[in-house]
């Protein structure tokens, strides 16, 4: 099962690696991490988002919460969080291709950013299905490049991590 960590990590050298090997440790993947700062400069908001059995990862929540400079973890798969990924995507479509871009995007709320003779770059906030269905579609046109942030998790009403 897919699951969603975020983690409120005191900003402090070091504290990614230790956080990063655990997982490697434990023999997981990372399938995508985020790290910034929070309103509060002196901490930062990870989320990692991997792939295991709920009780393999209730395992490395525990260990995680013992790791110096781990304010709180929590798993935030089970409270159905909004998420989204930011990602660029190079297409092999310049700009004499506007249109045929415009109508390929419509209905994926993707913005052309760039766009010359050769190619345009298209950027694009989403939840992953959406992405993942927007590159199948743009793959025949050539997809030069591809870029994502991995999804970022927010936990919907009043509930935050402090």
């Amino acid at each position: 099962m897919k699951h969603t960590i975020s983690i409120l990590v005191e900003n402090e050298f070091g504290a990614l690696a230790r956080i990063a090997g655990l997982f490697s440790g434990r023999g997981y993947n990372i399938d995508s991490l985020t790290v910034a700062p929070t309103l509060d400069a002196t901490l930062s908001r990870m989320t990692i988002n991997t792939i295991g059995r709920d009780e393999d990862v209730e395992q490395i929540i525990k260990q995680l919460n013992k790791l110096i400079n781990v304010v709180k973890v929590k798993d935030v798969t089970v409270e159905d969080p909004i998420s989204c990924n930011l990602a660029m995507i190079k297409i092999n479509l310049g700009k004499r291709n506007k249109e045929k871009i415009k109508h390929l995007t419509k209905g994926y709320d993707a913005k052309i950013i760039m766009s010359d003779d050769k190619c345009s770059i298209l950027r694009i906030v989403s939840e992953d299905k959406a992405l993942n269905t927007l590159v199948e579609v743009l793959k025949p046109y050539g997809i030069m490049e591809f870029v994502s942030t991995g999804a970022v998790a927010i936990q919907k009403g009043k509930t935050v991590i402090k």
